[in-house]
């Protein structure tokens, strides 16, 4: 399996909940009561969009198309404060 690191912008919403987008992949928004939650269905709708492309034989984003097994992995991460 291969792995791809991609970029979110999670932005707070006036009713509660934040959204996440990301610019490495298009049509992604996910909405989510935490921070943690909008990153977890980012994460899973990423998986959809890109299994989709591969089913209908779509380009993959840019994002996506030189992943590879292996190497360094730096990762950026939410960590909560009370």
């Amino acid at each position: 399996m291969s792995e791809a690191m991609i970029r979110l912008e999670l932005e707070p919403l006036a009713e509660g909940g934040y959204v996440a987008t990301s610019p490495d992949v298009p049509g992604l928004v996910a909405e989510g009561r935490t921070i943690a939650e909008a990153v977890e269905i980012a994460q899973g709708l990423a998986r959809k969009i890109i299994e989709s492309c591969l089913d209908h034989g779509d380009p993959l984003p840019p994002a996506f198309e030189n992943a590879s097994c292996g190497g360094p992995i730096n990762a950026v991460v939410p960590v909560g404060i009370r």
